[in-house]
């Protein structure tokens, strides 16, 4: 990957109305767009990525076409904008892509996208559980059980339903890779659902991966830290959303684009020996 520019806090005050649109950020995130560079690791394999249309979605999208993988881009209905960029990107690279809008909250919509997916590329060799739901709270009395229940269901219910369609069309050398985060070891208060959340994605990963060793198909997760994408300023306050990454030991949040290698590496033959396992791409905060 080329040296870019990586910005910075302070973020020029900002908030939109979630999720969230990527071209209404300042500074727009990198995806990868103009600096990564494929070799080749992915050639002719099948992904499914969730929440495909922006932020790490995205840049694993573009990482993943420019590998050599076909891509099924998962996205809400209102991201289509976002997401046919996604997918203007994979053509870019000369790869295949199929559009499904939808919410995966719902079991059926998930079976659909892995039936979509095997009738369209003849099967599915890696998964990615990426989609999530977040906001933030000072107290629990302002959660709502619904919204305590769309936390769940978008963030670790997805993945099962998406698991469990897709591992018995997946062979051999397959990989699920599911996006947990810093916050599934150091909970922040005002994320508490969320972070709840992504305790669960973490312990499911080490279990699934346990149960589906014998299939040769391997579970693994990354573990993003402050990341710039549009699930920031639609769900943070904009005092929040200006100081957003300074916590962290680089100084600044990550760009989408430095989380595509770990996700490459999970997916291809360079993890091969990896199942079970949580990178931490943090900018130096450590996951206790």
């Amino acid at each position: 990957m080329e040296d870019v520019n990586r910005p910075s806090p302070p973020q020029p005050p900002q908030q939109q109305t979630p999720p969230g649109k990527t071209a209404l950020m300042d500074p727009l995130p990198d995806h990868g767009e103009h600096g990564y560079q494929g070799s080749g690791r992915l050639e002719g394999k099948i992904a499914i990525i969730t929440g495909a249309d922006s932020g790490i979605g995205r840049a694993v999208a573009i990482a993943f076409a420019r590998e050599g993988a076909e891509i099924v881009i998962s996205y809400l209905d209102e991201e289509e904008e976002d997401a046919r960029e996604t997918a203007r990107w994979v053509e870019d690279a000369g790869r295949k892509y199929l559009l499904m809008p939808g919410d995966i909250t719902q079991e059926a919509h998930c079976r659909k996208i892995v039936e979509r997916t095997v009738g369209e590329f003849g099967g599915v060799d890696i998964l990615v559980n990426n989609a999530a739901f977040q906001r933030t709270y000072k107290s629990i009395d302002e959660i709502t059980a619904d919204e305590w229940d769309l936390t769940f269901r978008t963030n670790i219910h997805a993945p099962f339903y998406l698991a469990k369609a897709a591992i018995p069309h997946m062979k051999a050398g397959s990989a699920i890779i599911n996006t947990t985060s810093i916050q599934s070891r150091q909970p922040s208060a005002h994320l508490l659902a969320y972070a709840s959340t992504k305790g669960a994605v973490s312990n499911f990963t080490a279990g699934l991966a346990e149960m589906v060793a014998d299939k040769g198909i391997r579970v693994n997760a990354v573990a993003p830290g402050p990341i710039w994408t549009p699930l920031i300023p639609s769900t943070m306050p904009p005092e929040k959303t200006q100081s957003f990454g300074k916590q962290a030991l680089l100084g600044r949040a990550g760009q989408p684009a430095e989380l595509a290698g770990a996700y490459v590496l999970l997916a291809s033959d360079l993890g091969s020996y990896m199942t079970g396992a949580v990178i931490p791409v943090t900018g130096g905060e450590i996951m206790i």
